[in-house]
């Protein structure tokens, strides 16, 4: 598999570098999705658009078993400060989260796989949305199973680029491998005046002080110190003049949790934070945006790929997970079929191009490795017995 991804390098290159100039938001990835179906028709893929809004669905063999590799398309609403001749021509929208190489990696596989006398269905997703949700804070993971992607499959398999370690060095884990997340929008009420009068007024900027405090009490103060949390404020506005309090302010942020007690346990403590505004005479809204749950990966899949990646990387280059509170919503496909993710490493420059900022780039070499393990994982967990789901623990 290694030596016919060589063989296609140029190509892989070639996608990847095409979709990073000319990336789109969630649910926007009309081009993408474009690209994605030409290659995959003239493979001999049987395609099907326009599943989960935007996202694209390619099979090829027939009968069971059906195994399914995933790979989003999004980009982020990032202004890219690369030079570079691939360099996004679609100003404030950028690839930082490597998306464009998990494309050209998928496409990649289905080329080796379409020279296979293959026992067995394998279906590609190209999923729309993973880094946010549409209108209803739902992402594309959930309308692409809801359009019917995960029906029949028996395992799925996908992986996310890692700039923290090397191209040609992989991660793989069974068990918890990513945090869950959900969003909050918080206002915290008082009542405007004038900045010269604050005796009349209920200032809810002084308020934002105190629960901002509370706020970062939560995780070290209200939870049991063995539970990893993350609580982020990503926001903070209020007031518009310097000689005005304002009436509102409001707060948004992020938090991260490895069980649904620990999630449940911290919405109640943001309320409890929040309250703090009455007792200044204030009162406050809160909301909460439910993302994505904490994901587990199937002892057997995982153990599946690491062995694939010791045989086309050799030992030694399949390191040790290393744990983070990172979310990912291929979590909900996992629900449907067992299967895992595994971290791929692409670091470039001393592995500097850190994930999410305007200078994140990839180690193109990472790209006939990925495409090679997708490929391989396939075809073994084709020729494995049927795997039922693991429980969740």
């Amino acid at each position: 598999m290694l030596e016919q991804a060589r063989q296609i390098e140029q190509q892989l290159i070639s996608w990847r570098r095409e979709i990073h100039q000319d990336p789109e938001l969630g649910f926007q990835e009309y081009h993408t999705a474009d690209r994605v179906s030409e290659a995959l028709t003239s493979l001999g893929y049987r395609v099907r658009k326009g599943v989960g809004k935007t996202g694209v669905v390619g099979e090829i063999g027939e009968g069971s078993p059906i195994v399914a590799v995933r790979a989003d398309m999004d980009a982020l609403p990032i202004l890219e400060a690369n030079d570079v001749p691939y360099v996004s021509r679609n100003p404030g929208i950028m690839h930082a989260c490597g998306h464009d190489a998990h494309v050209a990696m998928a496409l990649g596989a289905a080329t080796l796989l379409a020279k296979q006398n293959l026992p067995g269905t394998v279906r590609f997703l190209f999923q729309p949305s993973e880094e946010v949700g549409d209108e209803e804070g739902i992402s594309g993971a959930v309308r692409m199973i809801e359009d019917g992607a995960m029906q029949g499959v028996d395992s799925i398999i996908a992986l996310h680029v890692d700039p923290d370690i090397a191209a040609g060095e992989v991660t793989t884990a069974g068990g918890l491998v990513s945090a869950g997340v959900d969003t909050f929008y918080a206002s915290i009420l008082g009542k405007g005046g004038h900045g010269s009068e604050p005796q009349e007024t209920v200032d809810p900027i002084r308020i934002a002080g105190y629960i901002i405090m509370a706020l970062n009490d939560i995780v070290s103060r209200r939870l049991d110190p063995i539970d990893p949390a993350v609580i982020s404020l990503g926001s903070i506005k209020g007031g518009s003049a310097s000689n005005v309090i304002p009436d509102r302010v409001e707060l948004t942020g992020t938090i991260r949790f490895l069980s649904t007690e620990v999630q449940k346990k911290i919405h109640q403590e943001l309320h409890q934070a929040l309250g703090i505004s009455r007792a200044f005479n204030g009162d406050y809204e809160l909301e909460f945006e439910i993302g994505y749950p904490p994901m587990f990966n199937d002892d057997r899949v995982a153990q599946l790929i690491s062995e694939v990646a010791d045989d086309i990387l050799g030992k030694g280059h399949n390191i040790p997970q290393r744990n983070n509170m990172g979310a990912e919503d291929f979590g909900f496909f996992l629900k449907y079929a067992p299967g895992a993710m595994f971290s791929h490493g692409c670091g470039l420059d001393g592995n500097t191009r850190v994930a999410h900022s305007p200078t994140f780039d990839i180690d193109e070499r990472c790209l006939i490795y990925g495409a090679a393990i997708l490929g391989e994982s396939v075809l073994r967990l084709m020729r494995q017995p049927k795997l039922q789901c693991q429980a969740e623990s």
